[in-house]
């Protein structure tokens, strides 16, 4: 009789990183989570959750309220981005408050308003999950990518097939949604991308997405890049320069 086949290996759960100071949104947001099939590790202050963060970095993902006390949210963000590139979801309670652009300035992905219902939070944390897959495994080995898959502006090299950014010869690290944007622009070299297109490819977003994002994660991306390397075309979009 033939062998029988092997059993598949069972995919480790999501594990997210929830800094939330209202103990009952916080709960509650944890049991929906959970639900969904992730394993949630809770905090109630931003200065436990850095705690929490820096005890154990094998998180796929970080949900921080923007409103926190010892450390707020913005502070978390910052000093996460220091050392980690994990992708960052924020919660506000002012969805056009200064603290939403703060947030993504501070590297966040992404935000949500709150009161927010549970199957759109899973909707952004599942987006940026997805925006996750393109970047390569932290502390791998780099890649080794093909001639053909790398695409060169100048002195910027995007190798999309080892998921890598150089800009003369030094490799940039970039975050997941700063990556797929990248590569969004390098597949339309020249061409005029407008904010709703990106939101749409790379945020996953229709027309209800806030532009801010976009305009955000672009000037990060300048930032790394080079401001020169992609140039904004008023009352239309931003283009990658050949």
């Amino acid at each position: 009789m033939p062998a029988p086949a092997p059993a598949p290996e069972s995919v480790p759960p999501v594990r997210v990183l929830l800094v939330e100071d209202d103990e009952l949104m916080r709960r509650s947001f944890a049991v929906a989570l959970e639900r969904y099939g992730y394993r949630v590790t809770a905090a109630a202050d931003g200065l436990t959750g850095l705690e929490s963060f820096r005890d154990d970095e094998d998180f796929d993902l970080l949900i921080l309220d923007v409103m926190l006390p010892g450390l707020d949210g913005i502070g978390l963000c910052r000093r996460v981005r220091e050392t980690s590139l994990v992708p960052v979801l924020m919660m506000s309670a002012r969805g056009d408050g200064l603290d939403v652009v703060a947030g993504l300035e501070a590297g966040a992905d992404d935000y949500v308003v709150k009161p927010v219902e549970t199957n759109v939070l899973v909707a952004r944390i599942r987006s940026l999950l997805r925006r996750a897959s393109y970047a390569p495994p932290a502390g791998g080995e780099p890649a080794t990518g093909r001639e053909e898959d790398v695409l060169v502006f100048g002195d910027l090299s995007v190798d999309t097939g080892g998921m890598e950014v150089f800009v003369s010869g030094t490799p940039v690290a970039l975050t997941p949604t700063e990556l797929k944007l990248l590569l969004e622009f390098a597949a339309h070299p020249g061409i005029v991308l407008e904010r709703h297109t990106l939101l749409r490819n790379v945020w996953e977003y229709g027309w209800d997405g806030d532009s801010r994002v976009v305009d955000l994660a672009v000037q990060r991306l300048r930032k790394k890049l080079g401001r020169e390397r992609i140039e904004t075309v008023r009352g239309f979009g931003y283009k990658l320069r050949r």
